[in-house]
This record gives C-alpha cells, sequence and structure tokens, in this order.
C-alpha cells in the first residue's frame, strides 16, 4: 500500500504568504493542468497537464513538475506560525485541482492532519466522483461561476456549463462552506442582466451567502507571450473600478454579502 505522503501530483507553483483565496495568511498550490480555456485566464501555464517551456524575465525555463505529498508539506510547514496568528492555512488552485483528486485529497489530508485550515479553488468541471472524494477533507471551496448561459460558456471557456452547474450544486449542499466567485469580464458577462442571473442562481444555492464579483485584468499577458500563444482578450482592456462598482450593486439585488476581490 503506498503511503499517502508518497502521492506525486504535478504542480507548477507554490505561493508563500497569500492574503487572497481564503482566510489570514496562506500557501497556495497550483495544480497543473485544466479542461476549460477561458480566453482571459491568467495561469496559461496551468492549461495542459504535461510540462512546458516559458520565456520570463529573459530567461527560458520548465513550467510544471511532479511532486510528492511530503515535499509540498516541507514547504508549507515553514509557515506554521503565521497560519497559527492569522487564522490561515493551504488553497489548493490551479489548473484545476480536481482532475488530481489522489493528489489532492491526499494533501489535503496531510495539511488536516496539522491542523491547518484547508480551501480549494475549482472551477467544477471534472467528474462527480473526484469532487465526492475530495469535498470531506475542504474547510471552504471558492467556487468560479463564470456564465449560467451554456453557449456563452462554450464560446469563451471552450466547454459548455451544464457539469459544472450540476456540481455547483452539489458542492453548496455538501461543502462546509462555500463562496461565489465571478470573474467579470468585459464582453462576456459585464453586464447587468448576465450578473443578476448569476447572482440569483448563486443566492439560490443552499449554503450560499457570499459573492465575489473579481474584474478582469492583463496581468496574465507576458505569460502568453512567453509561451508563444496568442491572447485570447486583444487590447481589451482591464474593467473600470466605476463599472465594477455599478454591476456589485446588481449582484446586491441577490441579498448575498457582495464584494469585490476575493
Amino acid at each position: 500500500m503506498t503511503n499517502e505522503r508518497d502521492v506525486k501530483g504535478r504542480i507548477f507553483d507554490i505561493q508563500r504568504y497569500s492574503i487572497h483565496d481564503g482566510p489570514g495568511i496562506r500557501t497556495i498550490v497550483f495544480f497543473k493542468g485544466c479542461g476549460l480555456r477561458c480566453r482571459w485566464c491568467c495561469n496559461p501555464e496551468s492549461q495542459r497537464r504535461d510540462p512546458e517551456q516559458m520565456e520570463r524575465g529573459g530567461r527560458v525555463e520548465t513550467v510544471g513538475r511532479d511532486a510528492t505529498v511530503a515535499e509540498v508539506m516541507a514547504e508549507i510547514l515553514r509557515d506554521l506560525p503565521y497560519y497559527k496568528r492569522s487564522g490561515g492555512g493551504v488553497t489548493l488552485s490551479g489548473g484545476e485541482c480536481m482532475l488530481q483528486p489522489d493528489f489532492a485529497a491526499a494533501l489535503l489530508a496531510a495539511c488536516r492532519a496539522a491542523g491547518l485550515h484547508t480551501a480549494v479553488e475549482t472551477a467544477g468541471f471534472a467528474p462527480r466522483e473526484n469532487i465526492e472524494r475530495v469535498l470531506p477533507l475542504v474547510d471552504l471551496v471558492l467556487m468560479d461561476l463564470k456564465h449560467t448561459d451554456p453557449d456563452k460558456h462554450r464560446a469563451w471557456c471552450g466547454q459548455p456549463n451544464d457539469r459544472i452547474i450540476d456540481n455547483v450544486r452539489y458542492i453548496a449542499a455538501h461543502a462546509r462552506e462555500t463562496v461565489v466567485r465571478v470573474p467579470v469580464i468585459p464582453g462576456f458577462n459585464d453586464d447587468e442582466p448576465t450578473v443578476r442571473s448569476i447572482a440569483r442562481f448563486a443566492a439560490s444555492l443552499p449554503g450560499v451567502r457570499e459573492l465575489h464579483l473579481l474584474p478582469y485584468h492583463r496581468l496574465g499577458y507576458d505569460k502568453y507571450i512567453g509561451l508563444g500563444r496568442p491572447y485570447g482578450m486583444g487590447d481589451v482592456p482591464p474593467l473600470s473600478q466605476e463599472r465594477a462598482r455599478a454591476l456589485l450593486s446588481v449582484a446586491e439585488e441577490s441579498g448575498l454579502a457582495c464584494r469585490i476581490g476575493g
């Protein structure tokens, strides 16, 4: 029988001292591989499961490596005092962590054994059995919900949203805590009717009390250049603060606690 600390997964980064993606000071473990191809993705190096070459800062580096639970935990536990003082912990992000259920479950179990708060950021595009395996080990689910229209979702994200909608219903019904997060993308979902539809759907989910609007930015642009890929958003400028505030007012009509940023 394989020791859980020897289970391997494929990651592309570990970010320490994060104050986003969950409460307190956190370490974010970025999983490699995703079934969606969102035009605005700020982590394009996360999409393909295989390691790849990316130019960054004038140097070419390999993005993506295999690591054991023990190796990742050694990095995580370096900041144990900060988690304890701030109520922080560990967040699995990506890519899509639900596509590596063996590694995600083993890593989350190790974090919980160490007394750490656990969170996952997911788009919900994964087999239900993967989610059922991982979810019991998670304290907080940060659920990305991009659109309620399947055709618009397919056109902009590469896949329809039927599986995602089914999975978010399951997650909301079974998770300890779920926060819905909406990346607000110009031309895709930055209109009042769409934000209202997403917020109303989120408010209908059991246990969901918060919705976060995440305004579009261009921080991932240089990564596309480094990977030799076209940037799907072209020259679209970042969402203005004024527009974000207007959409926040629309989302608040749902009765959820809403805010800009996650």
